[in-house]
C-alpha cells in the first residue's frame, strides 16, 4: 500500500495492534486514547475528534483507521477534514480479537452469558472477580460506611448475575500467559465457566492495510461521518453538513 496510514486506538487493542502493525511500514503514527471512554459516549466522541483533528495537522498521513467500533455509540459523529476514515463494522473490540462480526454474533449465540477478557481489557481495567470485589467493598466502605457498603456491593454485583462464562480472547501478543491465568482466577471465584480463545488476526490486519471490503469496513471521505444501524452492517454512512 503506498498510502500512509495513522492509528487512532483504545488501549484495549494497543499491544495487538502494535504487534501487528510492525509488519507494515506505511503504518507511520499510532495514538492511543485512554480505556473506558465508552462509558461517557459524548466524552469519547469528543476526545476521539480531539485525536483526529491532532494527527491530521501534526503528521502525513492519508488515511486514519480507528481501533475502536461502535463502542456505545461514542464514535459516531466523527470526521475528518483531509485524510479518510477508516473504521471497522464492529461493536465493540472484541469483533476486532475474534477477527469478524460473525465469529462474535456465532459464540454469543451459543454461550449467552459470556464476558470477555483479553490482554489489553485485563491490563487497563479490573475485570470481575475478586480484586473488582475488594477495590469497590474498600471505596464504598471508606466513603459509606460498613453498613451502606453492603447494600452498595449488592447492586455493584446484581448485573454479573446475568453472566455465566469467562472468555479470555488473543492474538498472541502480550502477556497471555499472566493474564489467561488472572481470567481463570476470576473465572473461580464468580463460579462462571473459563473459556480460553484463539483469536484471529485477519480484521485488525486489514484495517491497518487493507483491503477496506465494505463487509468488513466502512471508508469515509472528508466530511463524512456515520451512524448506528439496526442490522447486520453495524454502520451506515451519513450525508455530510
Amino acid at each position: 500500500m503506498s498510502e500512509k496510514v495513522a492509528v487512532i486506538t483504545c488501549a484495549v487493542l494497543e499491544i495487538e495492534l502494535a504487534h501487528f502493525a510492525r509488519e507494515f511500514p506505511n503504518v507511520v503514527h499510532t495514538e492511543v486514547l485512554e480505556q473506558g471512554l465508552h462509558n461517557e459516549p459524548d466524552k469519547l466522541r469528543r476526545e476521539l475528534q480531539a485525536a483526529i483533528d491532532r494527527v491530521e495537522a501534526n503528521t502525513v498521513a492519508d488515511v486514519i483507521v480507528l481501533g475502536y467500533g461502535l463502542c456505545s455509540r461514542g464514535t459516531e459523529g466523527v470526521r475528518t477534514r483531509r485524510c479518510r476514515l477508516v473504521i471497522a463494522r464492529a461493536h465493540d473490540c472484541i469483533t476486532h480479537l475474534l477477527g469478524s462480526k460473525e465469529h462474535y454474533a456465532a459464540y454469543v449465540a451459543e454461550h449467552p452469558g459470556t464476558y470477555w477478557y483479553s490482554p489489553g481489557w485485563n491490563r487497563h481495567h479490573t475485570p470481575p472477580g475478586r480484586e473488582r470485589y475488594e477495590n469497590f467493598h474498600r471505596l464504598y466502605t471508606e466513603k459509606f460506611g460498613a453498613e451502606n457498603a453492603e447494600y452498595l456491593m449488592e447492586t455493584e454485583q446484581g448485573w454479573m448475575k446475568s453472566y455465566t462464562r469467562a472468555a479470555f480472547v488473543h492474538l498472541g501478543a502480550g502477556d497471555i500467559t499472566g493474564e489467561w491465568k488472572r481470567t481463570q482466577e476470576c473465572a473461580a471465584w464468580l463460579g462462571w465457566q473459563c473459556d480460553f480463545q484463539c483469536g484471529d488476526p485477519a480484521l485488525l490486519c486489514a484495517l491497518l492495510n487493507g483491503p477496506w471490503d465494505n463487509d468488513r469496513f466502512l471508508v469515509l471521505n472528508p466530511g463524512e461521518t456515520f451512524r448506528m444501524t439496526a442490522d447486520e452492517r453495524v454502520i451506515e454512512k451519513t450525508n455530510p453538513t
